[in-house]
């Protein structure tokens, strides 16, 4: 893993930062979730069955946020009553096996804490 001296840099600067400014929020990596196993593309109500619990403008803002960052793909078919899909760009779908990973790494050590809720974590040095 390389090191990086972070002493007077801005997150917001750095590569970590960046991909947490393009995946951060409570619905993003959910929305790319279910873009991701629902290939090739979904429709809005669809797409909002499938999370639940997320209002017209949260979905609406979110999917705006993704599509402004190139993560996300949104086309409009010209057809009454209109029709539009989401799908997952290239560019979203090359952040897929980083979000596995931390799907994998939270099911590894979600258990690890249930079995033993004693456990404490400390920084180290």
């Amino acid at each position: 893993m390389e090191s990086y001296n972070l002493t007077n840099t801005n997150l917001k600067d750095t590569g970590f930062g960046y991909t947490l400014s393009l995946v951060g929020g409570k619905y993003k990596m959910i929305v790319m979730y279910w873009l991701y196993e629902h290939q090739p593309a979904m429709r809005y109500n669809e797409l909002k069955r499938c999370i639940g619990n997320i209002s017209f403008k949260t979905l609406s803002n979110t999917l705006k946020e993704l599509e402004r960052d190139q993560l996300v793909i949104r086309t409009e078919y010209p057809q009454i009553p209109p029709k539009v899909e989401y799908k997952l760009s290239a560019r979203g779908l090359s952040l897929m096996p980083i979000l596995n990973m931390m799907c994998e790494w939270g099911e590894r050590n979600q258990l690890n804490v249930q079995q033993d809720s004693s456990v404490k974590y400390e920084m180290s040095e």
